[in-house]
C-alpha cells in the first residue's frame, strides 16, 4: 500500500510538471549582470546567488538525487584523507608548473570546465561567457548536448581555444549523426559521451519547485527545424521529458560509434566502478571520466574520490582520466591529484559561480 501511495504522488508531481511550464518558461529571465565579484571563497558566493535566481532554476543547479546522500558524501569523502606536509625541500613558488596536457592539448591548469546543461538559466550569456572565460585562462571548454547555445556560436567566441562537446545520445541515430557532423564540423576536439544518464535522476528539488526548462536547448531546436517539428525543443519540458528520448541501453559498441561517426577521441563520462573503466578502453575509449553526476542521479552510490584510486589504478597511465563530483577547495584538487594522474573538472556548485567568473575573466 505505501508503495502505490508512493507512486500515486509520484505521478502527480509529474503531471503539474506537465501542465505549469509555458507560462513559466514564457517569463523566464536570466541575469545580465557583468561585473566583478568578492568572495572568500566558492561557497560563500552560493547565498548571493541563490538571491537573484528564480527558485526553480537554482533548485535544479543545486540539486541532488532524493535525500543528497551522494551529494553530500561527494565532498565529505575528502575530509577522511589528509596532507602529509614536506619541508626542507628547497622548493620555491617560481619552480612549481601547473601545466598539463590533455590529448595533445597543452593546459595551463590540470581544471578544465565540464559540461554543463542550461546555462542560460545562470545568465543570459549562458555557454559563451563561460567558453570566453575558459579560452583566457587556457583551458577547455565543454559543451553540453542540452546547452542554450549551438556548437557553432561557441565555436565563434571560443576562437582558437580548444574545446570538446558532450553527447547525451538519443534514441533517435538521426539526431546522434546530425550532431556529432555539427561537433566536427565546427572544430571540437573530442567527444564526451555521457553514460551514467539512461534515465533522470530523482530529483526531489525539481518535483517540489515545479521545474520545467524555461529555454529551449540551441542544439535540439537547430535539429528540430532541420526537420520541420518544433515539439522537441526542450523548452517548457521537464527533467522526465528530456530523459525520455535518450538512450538508455548502453554498451561497449557505442563508444565505438561515436568513434566511427565523428572521427574524435572520445572520453567516457559517468565511469563509477574500475570494471567499467576496463571495459571502455577496451572499446576505444580516449580517456575515462570518473563521475556520478555530482550526486544528481544515484543517490545510494559510492562517492566519486572514494572511487578513484581503484579505478586510476586498473586505467594504469593507458588514457587519461577525469575527475568530478564534490570538489569545494584547492586541496580537495589536490588530493584527487595525489589519488592518480587526473585532470579536475569544475561543475556542481560552481555552475552559476563559473560563469560569473568568466565574465570577469572576459571583461578584464
Amino acid at each position: 500500500m505505501m508503495k502505490t501511495h508512493h507512486l500515486i504522488r509520484v505521478v502527480a508531481s509529474l503531471a503539474m510538471l506537465a501542465t505549469s511550464g509555458l507560462a513559466y518558461a514564457e517569463e523566464y529571465k536570466a541575469s545580465t549582470d557583468e561585473k566583478a565579484i568578492k568572495m572568500t571563497n566558492v561557497a560563500s558566493l552560493e547565498a548571493r546567488v541563490q538571491a537573484k535566481m528564480e527558485k526553480g532554476a537554482f533548485g535544479y543547479i543545486r540539486g541532488g538525487a532524493e535525500d543528497e546522500n551522494n551529494l553530500r558524501s561527494n565532498t565529505e569523502s575528502f575530509d577522511k584523507k589528509y596532507i602529509m606536509p614536506r619541508v626542507l625541500q628547497g622548493i620555491e613558488l617560481k619552480e612549481i608548473d601547473l601545466s598539463t596536457q590533455l590529448l595533445g592539448i597543452p593546459l595551463k591548469t590540470p581544471i578544465i570546465q565540464a559540461p554543463m546543461a542550461a546555462q542560460g538559466l545562470a545568465h543570459a550569456s549562458g555557454e559563451l561567457a563561460t567558453a570566453k572565460g575558459m579560452a583566457q585562462v587556457g583551458s577547455i571548454f565543454s559543451l553540453s548536448t542540452y546547452g542554450n547555445k549551438t556548437i557553432e556560436e561557441v565555436a565563434n567566441v571560443s576562437g582558437k581555444n580548444p574545446f570538446f562537446f558532450q553527447l547525451y545520445m538519443s534514441k533517435n541515430n538521426q539526431f546522434n549523426e546530425f550532431i556529432l557532423a555539427q561537433a566536427v564540423k565546427h572544430g571540437a576536439k573530442a567527444i564526451i559521451l555521457t553514460v551514467d544518464s539512461p534515465v533522470g535522476g530523482y530529483r526531489e528539488e525539481d518535483i517540489k519547485n515545479n521545474f520545467q526548462f524555461p529555454l529551449g536547448f540551441a542544439n535540439l531546436e537547430m535539429f528540430a527545424r532541420k526537420n520541420d517539428d518544433g515539439s522537441k525543443t526542450g523548452k517548457g519540458a521537464g527533467i522526465s521529458e528530456i530523459y525520455a528520448q535518450a538512450k538508455q541501453a548502453f554498451t561497449p559498441e557505442d563508444i565505438a560509434y561515436v568513434h566511427r561517426i565523428s572521427g574524435l577521441p572520445v572520453i567516457v563520462k559517468g565511469i563509477q566502478s574500475p570494471e567499467d573503466a576496463e571495459i571502455a578502453i577496451q572499446a576505444g575509449a580516449a580517456g575515462i571520466w570518473v563521475s556520478n553526476h555530482g550526486g544528481r542521479q544515484l543517490d545510494s552510490g559510492p562517492s566519486s574520490f572514494d572511487m578513484l584510486p581503484a579505478i586510476a589504478k586498473v586505467v594504469n597511465k593507458r588514457v587519461p582520466v577525469i575527475f568530478d563530483s564534490g570538489v569545494r577547495r584547492g586541496s580537495h584538487i589536490f588530493k584527487a591529484l595525489a589519488s592518480g594522474r587526473i585532470l579536475w573538472r569544475l561543475a556542481g556548485l560552481y555552475y552559476t559561480v563559473l560563469i560569473l567568473a568568466a565574465l570577469r575573466v572576459w571583461h578584464q
